[in-house]
């Protein structure tokens, strides 16, 4: 077995822990083992390691050499993903051969292992040390399921002692045990009890899976492990002595389940044609799902809530080594690393940024925060309240391919199928006409008219419609008109009034409902108005009847004023006598 080298991020730690006792597992210093990874993909794997920045001058006078750029930055922060990377997998995968059992007399498991003791099988267990690929959600405080991919890979570990009890002489007989085979005679995947993979006997499984199962399953690792000693009884009567020999065996089945949820899509596209030649996608998907590309050469995509990070399963940190008289327990050399998804506070985002597809929608029952579920020594910006997990993405673009459209998962791998209900058709999105008039008005308020129509018809666009409800579930507002920061919604004749108490320039904006549920289904369109008390007679006989009254006591002052100046003040004969 190799040891690995503490990581500098944690070398303060695990020398005051060595104080107290054994430090736990910590990351490999990137660059010294590789796993299959580059240093900088290395570097981005530890999200659960301590941020402690270390200078890259320090560093350089540790280890006498330098560090990547990337490797600096996860010193000091931990890095996101905006897919699930392949890094962790790789890692788990390629460090999973360090893992080794102990020989009969001893066996190895991790502390959350399950143990189980029999006649002459002590301490043993089968215990899953990863599923890849996979990803632990976290959806909210309460929910932080584990998906797994339908085809994919679990591991373990498959250990086990023997007990050989220990020979004795009583009178003329001489009893004495020996151990004469040990074995793990297979192991077994189940899902929800039914066998999906099986392999011979050893400590070490791997075990590829393919399953048509879907939604929550219990995934179970199972070995059968057996033993058999000889006992040997010698009897000595008048100095002859007679042996009898007989053989035990036992068996035992150990396991370990993992509660998950298969990750299998089906994504539902909706399409529509803007008058201008845009064209609107929405897709929904009943799980947490990574986003949508548009083009072939996914240069224009779209993306959810949903941000990722890896990071070790502490599980496995440490190794517990136990024999029949004592018990030890030592940093591992195998160290899984699992994917997280969680919903960060960047929110959806389209790319291009500038000239990429425009988010219209998104829809998804809200969810609290899951920030108390990522952990400690995590640093991402995970939603600080409730969210909107994005569960349907509706986006307006110049261009779509429709052959091309590509929906991935929040499980490295797992992409959507299309289930197109639509196929060949779009709905066609109509020009809306939106026209403001100013009716009457006061000093003090004006009236206006809103009146909104279908640009092609002429027919009212009432905005005070029932609720409609997305496909995906959810109320969905009808549509609705503002008149600057006043939401209004036209009656069955297509007209609101409406009325201003503050004089300006006013934008008057239609915001039509979504056209997964109208048909026929709107654009927007704006207008504007102007108003002030100005713009009337009485408007100017009452400013010029407000300026003289509030002129009023300047008058006054300034009479009296020069009534006392005129009363006390110097005459002219005055000024000629001086």
């Amino acid at each position: 077995m190799k040891h690995r080298v503490p990581s500098v991020l944690v070398a303060a730690l695990l020398v005051s822990s060595s104080i107290i006792g054994l430090a736990t597992a910590q990351p490999p210093r990137p660059g010294t083992e590789t796993n299959g990874l580059t240093e900088n993909e290395s570097a981005t794997l530890w999200s659960r390691d301590s941020d402690r920045y270390v200078s890259q001058q320090a560093y350089q006078q540790q280890y006498g050499d330098d560090r990547t750029a990337l490797h600096q930055l996860a010193n000091g922060t931990d890095i996101t993903f905006t897919r699930p990377p392949a890094t962790a997998a790789t890692w788990t995968r390629n460090d999973f051969a360090d893992l080794d059992a102990g020989g009969p007399d001893t066996s190895t498991y991790p502390p959350h292992a399950s143990l189980e003791d029999g006649t002459f099988i002590d301490d043993a267990h089968a215990t899953i040390f990863a599923v890849t690929p996979s990803t632990r959600g976290h959806l909210d405080a309460g929910e932080t399921p584990l998906y797994i991919a339908p085809n994919g890979t679990v591991r373990g570990l498959v250990d086990y002692r023997v007990r050989v009890p220990t020979g004795n002489e009583t009178g003329n007989q001489t009893v004495d045990w020996a151990l004469v085979s040990h074995e793990i005679e297979n192991t077994r995947l189940k899902i929800d009890g039914i066998t999906v993979a099986s392999t011979a006997g050893t400590h070490t499984p791997e075990l590829q899976y393919h399953t048509t199962h879907s939604w929550s399953a219990n995934l179970t690792l199972e070995a059968t492990i057996s033993v058999r000693l000889k006992k040997t009884v010698e009897t000595t009567v008048g100095g002859e002595s007679e042996a009898t020999v007989n053989y035990r065996t036992e068996t035992r089945t150990v396991s370990d389940t993992l509660d998950a949820e298969i990750y299998d899509l089906a994504a539902y596209p909706y399409y529509a044609q803007y008058p201008n030649g845009d064209t609107g996608v929405a897709i929904f998907q009943s799980r947490p799902w990574q986003g949508y590309t548009l083009t072939d050469d996914e240069t224009s995509r779209v993306r959810g809530v949903w941000r990722f990070y890896t990071a070790r399963n502490t599980n496995w940190d440490t190794l517990v080594t136990s024999t029949g008289t004592s018990t030890t327990t030592e940093q591992s050399d195998a160290i899984p690393v699992r994917v997280h998804a969680y919903p960060s506070q960047i929110g959806p985002r389209a790319e291009p940024v500038r000239d990429g597809p425009d988010i219209i929608d998104t829809w998804g029952a809200d969810r609290a925060s899951p920030r108390e579920t990522i952990g400690e020594n995590v640093t991402v910006e995970v939603v600080n309240q409730s969210y909107t997990p994005t569960y349907g993405l509706a986006v307006r673009a110049e261009s779509v391919d429709r052959e091309a459209l590509r929906v991935g998962g929040i499980v490295r791998g797992v992409n959507a199928t299309i289930v197109d209900p639509q196929v060949g058709s779009a709905r066609q999105l109509r020009e809306s006409n939106l026209s403001v008039e100013l009716v009457s008005q006061t000093t003090s308020n004006a009236t206006l008219r809103v009146e909104l129509r279908d640009n092609q018809t002429g027919a009212p666009i009432a905005s005070n419609g029932s609720d409609r409800q997305y496909p995906i579930g959810g109320p969905s507002h009808s549509g609705y008109i503002t008149v600057g920061d006043q939401r209004v919604e036209t009656n069955e004749s297509g007209v609101a009034v409406v009325t201003l108490d503050e004089p300006g320039i006013y934008t008057v904006r239609y915001h039509p409902g979504t056209w997964l549920g109208h048909d026929p289904a709107y654009v927007g369109d704006t207008a504007s108005v102007r108003w002030h008390p100005l713009g009337t007679l009485d408007g100017w006989v009452a400013f010029v009847f407000e300026v003289g009254w509030q002129a009023i006591p300047f008058v006054v002052t300034f009479y009296a004023g020069r009534r006392l100046l005129r009363m006390f003040g110097p005459t002219d004969s005055d000024y000629r006598n001086q």
